[in-house]
């Protein structure tokens, strides 16, 4: 099965395009929190944070995902939206053999979610790689998950036959 989130770009773009737009109009508008309070440049200040804060969490959160368990390996794969296709930048890529895998789990936090794979590593100990899919839709973590329960069940039938 081989899924990712492409479809996804264009919205974060557009988000991004959103907040500098806002900023630009902020920025211009400045005169007009005077009538807010008497500091205006405290209230321009706490804007400017709240602005950035948001800024930073969509940065944080906006990842392309891809899968892919088509061939003996398994390849998955995480790296930023923008400017990827340019940089390489924020990349995190692991390649495993399917009778690797030992356990995964879903994480859902408020505004992050995130799959963790346990993996058996060449020295016989296992290693933990975290992946961020929190724009990948839920059908498709559903397909992932069904995915790696196919493995897993695999992976305990062929240690019990050995």
């Amino acid at each position: 099965m081989r899924t990712d989130n492409g479809k996804v770009r264009g919205v974060i773009v557009s988000i991004y395009f959103i907040m500098v737009v806002l900023a630009l109009v902020l920025a211009t508008v400045f005169s007009a929190f005077k009538d807010l309070t008497d500091n205006a440049y405290k209230t321009f200040a706490v804007i400017s944070v709240a602005f950035v804060l948001v800024f930073i969490i969509f940065y944080l959160v906006s990842k392309y995902f891809e899968y892919d368990s088509d061939g003996v390996k398994v390849v998955v794969e995480n790296r930023g939206l923008l400017l990827s296709d340019r940089f390489n930048y924020r990349e995190k890529r692991v390649e495993f053999y399917k009778k690797d895998l030992l356990g995964f789990k879903f994480n859902d936090y408020l505004v992050y979610k995130s799959l963790k794979l346990k993996l058996r590593s060449s020295n016989g100990k296992s290693k933990n790689c975290v992946f961020n899919v929190t724009l990948v839709q839920k059908k498709k973590r559903k397909y992932i998950r069904k995915s790696l329960n196919k493995m897993l069940r695999e992976n305990r039938k062929n240690s019990d036959n050995q």
